[in-house]
């Protein structure tokens, strides 16, 4: 079963829940701020915060190791959650397992978000090649440390920037002896970047599932849709009034980062079941 954390905005009721998703390397704690902000503007809305699967403290999930099995394991999760899941957000790798999750939702009334997150398929990965570079850095270096300083001390020396660094330091757990040790397995995480490359998705807006909703939101400066990505996913979206496309100009890929109000003000936004 992945791990999870609940958030509903205080006092509230909340009589639907919208799961986050993080992408490749992260964790559910990516996410935690702005769901809350999101919560606290919706109070309608609960928020369940997910480790996907050999992330965070999700570690150990049985192979195959791709997009589709953490699909069905974010399925799994809502059969056992004590609240009611409407609603689906996430970034990168996130953004396709919240596709893959869509298939099965046919006939539910359901609020999804992908943040930077293309449907195709693609040779190289494009959007991940950053994260590509990490985890050959990862490689590179011991799976223990003596402190998380030290941690991140050695990865900025290997050339990553600090705040990727301190950002990579969340998936850190502390042994039985006091020391950290590197929680996911790399080899693991390398079969669902190459899965996630493979995996071509763009079937599931070709015919959103009844009842869903589906807002893209882009990175400005992202180069993850290409300009032909671009373009299709706005001729679907001129087809089909569930689907909203949304382009953040002056974010990147991390545009939850680099632009969280703006991300926040289309999370946050008067919408209706069914536009």
């Amino acid at each position: 079963m992945l791990a999870h954390g609940i958030i509903t905005s205080r006092s509230a009721d909340p009589d639907r829940y919208m799961l986050f998703l993080h992408g490749i390397l992260g964790t559910r704690a990516n996410w935690r701020a702005i769901a809350r902000r999101f919560v606290d503007a919706r109070p309608e809305w609960g928020a369940v915060l997910v480790d996907l699967r050999e992330h965070g403290e999700s570690l150990g999930l049985s192979g195959p190791h791709s997009v589709r099995a953490a699909a069905a394991d974010v399925a799994e999760l809502e059969a056992s959650l004590p609240v009611r899941t409407a609603g689906a957000l996430g970034h990168s790798f996130g953004g396709k397992v919240v596709l893959e999750w869509l298939r099965s939702r046919g006939g539910r009334l359901t609020e999804a978000w992908t943040i930077d997150s293309s449907p195709s398929p693609h040779v190289e990965n494009r959007d991940t090649s950053a994260t590509a570079t990490v985890i050959r850095t990862l490689e590179a270096l011991p799976r223990q440390w003596a402190s998380r300083d030290a941690f991140v001390s050695a990865l900025v020396g290997a050339g990553q920037p600090p705040p990727i660094a301190q950002w990579l330091a969340m998936n850190l757990r502390r042994t039985g002896s006091g020391e950290r040790s590197f929680g996911p397995d790399l080899g693991v995480v390398r079969a669902l970047i190459e899965d996630y490359a493979r995996t071509d998705s763009w079937d599931v807006l070709e015919a959103l599932p009844q009842g869903c909703t589906l807002d893209v939101v882009i990175g400005g400066r992202s180069e993850v849709f290409s300009p032909s990505d671009r373009e299709r996913v706005a001729q679907l979206a001129d087809r089909n009034s569930n689907i909203s496309v949304h382009v953040i100009e002056p974010a990147g890929h991390w545009v939850h980062v680099d632009a969280t109000d703006a991300l926040l003000a289309l999370l946050t936004s008067p919408r209706s079941p069914q536009r």
